[in-house]
């Protein structure tokens, strides 16, 4: 599923004004991904800008100094409720008529919904809206997202899984579909030093099984807690470290004080040096229900780490030839410690799915993401 190839025409003296829309500029995976695109797209050809729907997020968590520091002009509209989504449409409007945006990139629902509406008052020509996700969980979003398709150009979607999703349960028309995987910082990931697990909390020699996600019901995180024992009566020397926070971290956290295994699992939140803990650990674990193209799946093979994932959109794409040792049937709990007991236990297996996992991942550059995104905004300005 790819965009029709347009003929194309002469190239515009002035670089084309691309405004790239948000829900937040806190990070986050769309986020790192949004952030990466502005900073890299040639300048020659594209100018961005970015909007986020949300107020600027905590200075630690924001991802505002690097566009800043990167000359993107960005703009946070301070939207904390349904009722301040109709008066951000306006704003985004002006600004956009203003600034003489040619082309509206927008990521996650609420900036999908929002910025195509503004760019249909602000007449501009071109609207692209990214699909990160399998939406399993809000239906509606499903239903809006079809209600308005005729306001959308072209939608990018992370994987093939993601296309088949939206087209077949969705009800998107697939000749707007175009796949552009995620791209991952192969660099940072390389250059991580491990993370002192001791400073995590776990105890002295003791090594480490990862998740790294947001705390909600989408992740199964409590499903997941609820069946570690199997693989943590196992392995007496490991722990479970989930790092992340999220709606259900309390619940987590009050589940854990009764759980017989419950002082083996540590709550770190949120941090900014995920390489570097997954690089400190054997293995990291997703059990989500329903994905699109986890980054941190990518994150662990470009750390040369074996992962135990369930077997949800995007994974076996990212995985390929050695996906069948690092995949389970979602609610397969038996399964799952089979992946993990494995990967902790065998060495030399680790080793050699963690060399092949970082070769694959050399796959997804964040050059390559970029790349295609500019090979789709061309095709569309008819360059």
């Amino acid at each position: 599923m790819s965009a029709p190839h347009t003929q194309p025409t002469a190239r515009p003296t002035a670089p084309a004004e691309v405004a790239l829309c948000i829900t937040s500029l806190a990070v986050g995976g769309a986020e790192r991904a949004l952030v990466e695109l502005a900073l890299r797209l040639d300048r020659t050809r594209f100018r961005p800008s970015v909007y986020a729907l949300a107020p600027p997020p905590p200075l630690e968590r924001s991802l505002i100094p690097a566009l800043e520091s990167g000359g993107v002009s960005t703009h946070c509209l301070g939207v904390r409720h349904a009722g301040s989504l109709w008066p951000a449409v306006r704003r985004l409007a002006r600004q956009w008529r203003q600034r003489q945006v040619q082309l509206v990139q927008t990521f996650l629902f609420h900036a999908n919904l929002v910025g195509r509406i503004a760019a249909r008052h602000a007449g501009i020509p071109h609207v692209v809206a990214g699909l990160r996700v399998a939406e399993r969980g809000r239906r509606w979003y499903l239903w809006l997202d079809w209600l308005t398709s005729g306001l959308v150009h072209r939608y990018v979607c992370v994987s093939q899984a993601v296309a088949e999703f939206s087209r077949t349960v969705g009800h998107l028309p697939s000749e707007k579909l175009v796949v552009i995987p995620n791209g991952v910082d192969l660099d940072r990931c390389r250059s991580a030093s491990p993370a002192d697990l001791e400073a995590l909390g776990l105890p002295p020699g003791r090594r480490a099984v990862i998740f790294v996600g947001r705390l909600e019901q989408q992740k199964n995180i409590l499903w997941l807690i609820e069946h570690a024992g199997l693989w943590l009566d196992r392995l007496p020397s490991h722990h479970l470290l989930m790092v992340g926070d999220g709606p259900l971290y309390e619940p987590v956290r009050e589940r854990l004080r009764v759980l017989p295994w419950g002082d083996r699992v540590h709550l770190a939140g949120w941090r900014a040096d995920v390489p570097s803990i997954i690089k400190a650990s054997d293995v990291l674990v997703l059990p989500s229900l329903w994905e699109g193209m986890p980054n941190v799946v990518l994150e662990a093979m470009a750390c040369g780490r074996p992962v135990a994932a369930a077997e949800v959109e995007g994974v076996r794409e990212l995985l390929d030839a050695r996906a069948a040792e690092q995949t389970y049937k979602p609610g397969n709990a038996e399964e799952l410690a089979a992946r993990v007991i494995r990967a902790c236990t065998d060495r030399a297996w680790a080793e050699e799915v963690g060399a092949a996992n970082a070769r694959r991942a050399a796959e997804f550059s964040l050059p390559a993401m970029v790349e295609a995104y500019e090979r789709l905004y061309a095709d569309l300005l008819r360059w």
